[in-house]
């Protein structure tokens, strides 16, 4: 944040100094100047408005372009110092920068507040009440970000994850039916980014998902589709060593849903490879906490 007020000072030292000199040289200078010193008396004071006027519009336009380029560098800023955050484990902090521009135009600025809102509710201190709410929340910033900038992938990943969030709260039967909204999205990240593993991955996660539906959610999907969608744990799997591959250890999930799929799969050797990856995985975040949690139950279980 200091380093952000001292840009923005800097800035701002610039900014009057080069106003003032661009007016005084309007003032003095130009057939303006020249003008009103062989014109009438009678016409001395609508020329004087007239100038002044003139002035003033042209000042209103340096000031608005002023503005414009402090706005952008400071869209500039925030991001940075948004990832860094980000990169740094810091949920709450991050949160409380971004909930700031949450009427911002800029898609980079939304989809990370989407992400941030949902980080955010994940955490175990958060209130129920108030993991509902940042969940709605963060679907409503990831449309915001589509809407403003529908080439955007980022905006398409964290839009599908955030419906997907939504659907814990309105029921299987909403859950299934958003299902293909989900994957298209995902899909669509994918065009716009074919190296951006986390988006490979969470294609996985969905094949997992329908590959593992029970009965009785089938017939839910049977009634919500005239050809319900369907998958495989090969499939699965696919799709996790694809984003591996993409970035390898980029996720500690991607490892564990690469031990789980193998255990489906009745493979215990690789199983076993891949769990211990996610035990060991550094835990930045309350999620990598919770693979561990779970890579460490399922390797007891084996």
């Amino acid at each position: 944040m200091a380093a952000l007020m001292a840009a923005l000072a800097r800035l701002f030292r610039r900014g009057p100094a080069g106003l003032g000199t661009a007016l005084r040289r309007e003032a003095t200078g130009g057939p303006c100047g020249r003008g009103t010193q062989v014109l009438r008396k009678s016409l001395e004071r609508g020329v004087v408005l007239s100038t002044g006027s003139f002035l003033v519009y042209e000042a209103h336009k340096l000031i608005c372009g002023f503005a414009e380029v402090h706005a952008s560098f400071k869209v500039e800023d925030v991001i940075e110092q948004a990832d860094y955050l980000y990169g740094s484990g810091e949920t709450e902090k991050l949160y409380r920068l971004l909930v700031q521009y949450k009427n911002s135009d800029d898609a980079e600025l939304l989809w990370r507040l989407a992400r941030s809102s949902r980080d955010l509710a994940q955490l175990g201190s958060t209130s129920a009440e108030e993991k509902k709410k940042l969940t709605y929340d963060s679907l409503e910033y990831a449309k915001k970000a589509l809407e403003k900038n529908e080439s955007n992938f980022a905006a398409h990943k964290w839009y599908g994850i955030c419906l997907s969030d939504v659907g814990d709260y309105e029921g299987i039967k909403t859950k299934i039916g958003n299902a293909i909204i989900i994957k298209e999205h995902f899909q669509r990240a994918v065009e716009l980014n074919p190296k951006d593993a986390t988006t490979i991955h969470l294609i996985g996660i969905w094949c997992y998902s329908f590959a593992e539906m029970p009965w009785y959610q089938r017939k839910i999907a049977a009634t919500l589709f005239a050809t319900p969608p369907t998958s495989t744990f090969q499939e699965a799997l696919r799709y996790f060593h694809m984003a591996e591959e993409a970035d390898p250890n980029f996720y500690s999930k991607n490892l564990l849903f690469l031990g789980k799929t193998y255990l489906k799969l009745n493979n215990k050797k690789m199983a076993l490879l891949w769990l211990s990856k996610a035990k060991e995985y550094p835990a930045q975040t309350e999620e990598d906490k919770q693979v561990q949690k779970e890579a460490l139950e399922l390797l007891n279980s084996i």
